[in-house]
Order: C-alpha cells, then sequence, then structure tokens
C-alpha cells in the first residue's frame, strides 16, 4: 500500500516551511472531525451523506499524497450512490493509514 507523505505540500509551498506547518496544522485539525463525521453517518447507513464525507476526505488523501488512495475514495463515493459499500472496508483502512501517519507528525 502507498505512504502518505508531504511531497503535494511541499510542492506548493516552495520551501516556505511556515506555509507548510500551517497545511499540516490544519490537516490535523480537520481529518479527525471529518472521518468522525464519516463514521457517524457510516453507522446510520446514510449513504448520500457517507458520499459527501468521502468528497470532503478525498482533498486530505490528495495532500498527503496518496493517488491511488484517492482513486479508490473516488470510487467508493461513486458507488455510495448506489448504495454499494464494497469498498468500505478498503477506505478505512486508507483513513487508519491517515490517521497514523499525521499522529506521527
Amino acid at each position: 500500500m502507498e505512504q502518505p507523505n508531504l511531497s503535494y505540500i511541499e510542492s506548493m509551498s516552495g520551501g516556505d516551511k511556515s506555509f507548510e506547518k500551517k497545511i499540516i496544522d490544519i490537516v490535523k485539525k480537520e481529518f479527525p472531525e471529518e472521518v468522525k463525521t464519516y463514521r457517524e453517518n457510516s453507522n446510520s447507513d446514510n449513504f448520500k451523506l457517507m458520499a459527501e464525507n468521502v468528497h470532503k476526505l478525498k482533498h486530505k488523501i490528495s495532500i498527503l499524497g496518496l493517488e491511488k488512495s484517492y482513486d479508490t475514495a473516488t470510487a467508493f463515493e461513486n458507488d455510495l450512490f448506489d448504495g454499494d459499500i464494497s469498498l468500505k472496508e478498503e477506505f478505512e483502512s486508507i483513513l487508519n493509514l491517515m490517521q497514523n501517519y499525521l499522529n506521527e507528525l
């Protein structure tokens, strides 16, 4: 499985470490809140709201350089509109990977 990284943030920053820190701090603050909302909607099987949550989380996935995981999230988001949760476990493993990475930063 691919690993989260800061290459996208570093490419946006142009070497500005304070900008990089600001972006990382925002992601670290928002990510757990977005995951919590996703899980609440997941527990109630609200597929439409889950799809909206996945859509928001995709941006964090992209920011952390997870290109294949972004594709998985996109497929999961689209599947949710059809009530298909077959990618749920894979998507949630991506969320866990990201949370572990953010905890180490």
